[in-house]
């Protein structure tokens, strides 16, 4: 089963099986079988988190290059805002217009700001939240691992989802418009290529949210882009094109928090890093947040300027865009009240996505949860992860699933091993005391000897 398109994968070869990625997964979608790591696909929500921790570099992020410009007769760049904060001495409107240039002379023909796309949505955000008191607290959708993470675990909150699109969209949407209007080019001959900061929008754009296509053609890492443009960047300086249109609303949608302050209200809550969303989404679901009107979260820890498509430290780049920031005009925009509703909404319902589910209907399932908790009181719920699976309870899952049996846990394995060895010591004492008759002795030893074979059978089995 595979629900999601996903842009993380897996180099097997580089994989030495150690179990820092499974640790870190926050939905569990990684095992260690057969000595290396695998990710079951369903569970994953390609927040990249296994890509940050892998020492080894076998996990990847499958995204494209600067040669894809060669795929289309014209190209337009979407720099996320977080792009600017990757770059030292970006103090002003001047310093992005350099940066913008310098774009251009990858051979973008256009460039057109994410951050634009941010304002929009802003306005139609602030809009929407006053009309919809109901849904209060509304969570943001922007980032795409948060949507897939409550899509799949949290399936009680997706009806406090906030259904437009994200900046990144919005943007595509006119940047292929005005290509289309300036070049008189059909669509399929334009290029709509964004620089991202991050695993989970790239996977966004093979299968987008609340609708059944993307604007967007490419996606091109921040950390592959960057030093192509760090390369151009002293030239662009020295005449930069006036480019930006975005203001310090758009451009603080790349740090945690820049979408809440954005809406100008105090009855927001903000968090970044997955594992604190998790808590927030568990809180949530408990109801612990009437009181909030909007929820912003991020999977990366400073939100989008912490991407594992980023080169900056995502503190020091939280503190340089705000530096930015504050040096920026507000650009009020009133664009999003010239758009229809299709432009801006989802077009298509996010449902949810039982894939954690053990059973195909509620009883059975809750009969093989049942068999879950039997098996589960059977370990000694250390968590260790020596056995390939992130917890004890994760392990107990697998096993009814069919996936693993209980031998893979080594204390297990170890206390089945000790009665073994205690037991063919006792035999072998009371036969040489009893003299016991050869034929029995060796048919008895034989059967010692074939157990603990069998255990070491199913040890090497995983290694």
């Amino acid at each position: 089963m595979n629900k999601f398109f996903h842009s993380v994968s897996l180099i097997e070869e580089l994989c030495s099986g150690c179990i820092n990625c499974i640790k870190r997964c926050p939905t569990q979608a990684i095992r260690v079988r057969h000595g290396k790591a695998c990710i079951t696909k369903e569970f994953c929500i390609d927040c990249g988190e296994c890509v940050r921790t892998c020492q080894n570099h076998a996990k990847v992020i499958n995204r494209d290059f600067i040669k894809c410009l060669n795929d289309f007769e014209y190209t337009v760049a979407l720099p996320a805002p977080s792009l600017y904060s990757q770059f030292n001495n970006i103090n002003n409107v001047t310093d992005i217009n350099a940066i913008l240039t310098a774009i251009l002379m990858l051979g973008f023909d256009d460039v057109y700001e994410v951050a634009a796309g941010a304002e929009v949505v802003t306005a139609a955000t602030k809009d929407y939240v006053n009309d919809h008191k109901e849904q209060w607290p509304i969570v943001s959708t922007a980032c795409p691992s948060v949507v897939r993470l409550i899509r799949v675990r949290f399936p009680n909150l997706i009806d406090h989802l906030l259904p437009l699109h994200p900046p990144v969209e919005i943007a595509a949407a006119a940047a292929r418009k005005r290509a289309m209007e300036k070049t008189g080019l059909s669509s399929e001959k334009i290029g709509i290529i964004f620089i991202s900061p991050c695993s989970s929008k790239v996977a966004y754009i093979k299968e987008p949210l609340g609708m059944e296509k993307s604007s967007i053609d490419r996606a091109i890492g921040i950390t592959d882009i960057y030093p192509l443009i760090l390369a151009h960047l002293q030239e662009a300086s020295l005449s930069p094109l006036d480019l930006a249109v975005a203001g310090r609303v758009g451009i603080g949608w790349g740090r945690s928090s820049g979408e809440a302050l954005a809406l100008e209200t105090d009855e927001y809550l903000s968090a970044d890093g997955i594992e604190n969303v998790v808590h927030v989404l568990e809180d949530l679901e408990d109801e612990k947040f009437g009181d909030l009107r909007f929820i912003e979260l991020d999977a990366c820890s400073g939100g989008c300027v912490g991407g594992v498509l980023t080169v900056e430290n995502p503190f020091i780049a939280k503190t340089k865009l705000k530096k930015l920031k504050e040096a920026l005009p507000k650009r009020h925009t009133e664009e999003h009240r010239e758009m229809s509703y299709d432009d801006l909404y989802w077009k298509v319902d996010v449902v949810y996505e039982p894939v954690f589910q053990l059973g195909d209907n509620f009883i059975e399932s809750v009969a093989l949860m049942n068999q879950v908790n039997n098996i589960y009181e059977k370990f000694p719920k250390l968590d260790c992860g020596i056995c390939g699976a992130p917890t004890c309870k994760a392990l107990a899952e697998d096993i009814v699933k069919g996936n693993a049996n209980e031998n893979q846990c080594i204390h297990i394995l170890k206390q089945q091993i000790h009665e073994i060895s205690q037991d063919a010591t006792t035999f072998a004492n009371d036969s040489a005391i009893n003299n016991t008759n050869t034929p029995d002795y060796i048919a008895r030893l034989k059967k010692y000897i074939n157990q603990i074979a069998m255990l070491d059978n199913d040890l090497n089995r995983e290694e």
